[in-house]
C-alpha cells in the first residue's frame, strides 16, 4: 500500500521595503539621479466576480441531496455515552464523556435506533436533535448479534420525526446513497456515494458474522456509527456500522447493517426487550469450547431435554455410559447450509422464523443422518 509522505505547508516570507543606498558624495549627478523617481501606477484592473448559479441551475443531483438532507437531518442525532472514572486517591467519582455516535428517530413515540457498540457499557447515554436540544436517553433493548440498540428519550413530539424504511425490493450496485452522521463530533454531516457492493458478510460485535451487509464508498468516519444510510427517495436502506481502514478514517470502503435486518429486530427489542431468539430447542455453547479441545468441525449438541419437541424429532445429546461421557450429535448442516461452527449454526437459523421445518443433517458417531427439526422461540 502507498504510503502518504506528510504535506509540508508553504512557507510565505514577507519582505520589509529596501531602500536604495545612498548616492557616491564624491560621484557626478546623473541624470538618473537629478530627476525625482517615478511612482509605479498599477494598472487598473478589471472586476472578477462570477454571478452564481440561481437555484434553478443546480443540477437534478445536487437538487435531490439537498432535499434529502433537509427531510432527514432532522431525524438524525448525535448520542453520546459517559462513564463513571474513579479516582481512588482522591477519593472521587465523576461522570465523563466517553464516547459518541450517531443515531436516528424510529417512532413519535421516542425510540431512537443506534448500533450496539456505541452504548456497550454506558453509564448514562445522551441524544441530541439538530437543533441542539440534549435530553437524556434510556436502553431499552440491544441485539450485539446484529450491533443494534434502541434508546428512549422524552423528547417533544414536535421534534421526532421519523426515518421511513424502504421495502424489501432489490438494491442495485452503483445507486445513490447518503449518509447523515457524526464523524469526529462534526454533527449533522452528510456524505454521499453509491453502493459499492452487496451481500457482505463481516463480523459483528456480538463476535457473530451480520450477514448481507451493503458496501458503500461514502466517506464514514468514527462517530457515523449508528447513522442513516439513505437512498435517493431519503428512504432508509440501512445502518452504518464499520469501515475497513488501516488508518482508523475513511478509505472509501464502509458497512451498513440492511434496513430489512434492522426493521426485524428492532419492534422486538422495543416489543419485549430483547431480541426474539430462535433455536432447534437443545443445548449447545455459543463458545465452542468443547468443539475447540476437540477438533469437532461442527456444532456438538450437549443436552435434549428429555419432554422437548427436539428429543420427539430424533436428536440426541451427550449421555452418560459405564465407560464415561459419550459424545451425541454433531451438527453439521441446515438445509444447504454447511455448519462447521456455532456462527454458521446461528445464521442458518436467523434466516427462519418460529414454527419453521429445516433439514437438519448431523454426524452421530461415524454415521451421517438427516432428520426434520422445528425452529422455536427460546426462552431468554
Amino acid at each position: 500500500m502507498m504510503r502518504l509522505r506528510p504535506f509540508a505547508p508553504l512557507a510565505v516570507v514577507l519582505a520589509a521595503g529596501c531602500r536604495p543606498a545612498p548616492p557616491c558624495p564624491s560621484c557626478p549627478p546623473t541624470a538618473a539621479s537629478t530627476e525625482p523617481a517615478a511612482q509605479a501606477t498599477p494598472a487598473p484592473v478589471e472586476s472578477a466576480l462570477v454571478a452564481p448559479l440561481s437555484p434553478n441551475a443546480r443540477t437534478e443531483d445536487e437538487r435531490n441531496t439537498i432535499a434529502v438532507f433537509r427531510e432527514l437531518a432532522p431525524s438524525t442525532v448525535f448520542v453520546t455515552q459517559s462513564r463513571m472514572v474513579v479516582d481512588y486517591l482522591a477519593g472521587v467519582a465523576e461522570e465523563v464523556p466517553s464516547g459518541s455516535g450517531s443515531g436516528f428517530v424510529w417512532d413519535r413515540q421516542g425510540h431512537i435506533v443506534t448500533n450496539f457498540h456505541v452504548v456497550d457499557g454506558a453509564r448514562g447515554v445522551t441524544v441530541t436533535f439538530q437543533d441542539q436540544k440534549t435530553f437524556p436517553a434510556t436502553i431499552v433493548g440491544v441485539d450485539p448479534n446484529k450491533d443494534v440498540a434502541v434508546l428512549k428519550v422524552d423528547a417533544p413530539a414536535e421534534i421526532l420525526r421519523p426515518v421511513r424504511v424502504a421495502g424489501h425490493e432489490q438494491l442495485e450496485v452503483g445507486e445513490k446513497v447518503i449518509a447523515i452522521g457524526n464523524p469526529f463530533g462534526f454533527d449533522h454531516t452528510l456524505t454521499t456515494g453509491v453502493v459499492s457492493a452487496l451481500g457482505r458478510q463481516m463480523r459483528g460485535a456480538g463476535g457473530v458474522t451480520i450477514h448481507d451487509m451493503i458496501q458503500t464508498d461514502a466517506a464514514i468516519n468514527p462517530g457515523n456509527s449508528g447513522g442513516p444510510l439513505l437512498d435517493s427517495a431519503g428512504l432508509l436502506i440501512g445502518m452504518n456500522t464499520m469501515i475497513y481502514s488501516r488508518s482508523g478514517a475513511s478509505a472509501g470502503i464502509g458497512f451498513a447493517v440492511p434496513s430489512r435486518t434492522i426493521a426485524r429486530v428492532v419492534p422486538q427489542i422495543i416489543a419485549f426487550g430483547h431480541p426474539v431468539k430462535l433455536g432447534l430447542g437443545v443445548t449447545i455453547d455459543p463458545m465452542g469450547r468443547l468443539e475447540q479441545r476437540y477438533g469437532i468441525r461442527g456444532v456438538a449438541v450437549l443436552e435434549v431435554p428429555a419432554d422437548g419437541i427436539a428429543a420427539r424429532e430424533g436428536l440426541r445429546g451427550i449421555s452418560q455410559t459405564v465407560d464415561g461421557l459419550l459424545l451425541g450429535d454433531v451438527i453439521v448442516g441446515i438445509d444447504a447450509a454447511t455448519i462447521e461452527d456455532y456462527d454458521d449454526l446461528y445464521n442458518a437459523i436467523d434466516a427462519h422464523k418460529a414454527g419453521d421445518q429445516v433439514a437438519v443433517k448431523v454426524r452421530r458417531n461415524d454415521a451421517a443422518l438427516s432428520m426434520r427439526a422445528t425452529v422455536i422461540e427460546l426462552q431468554r
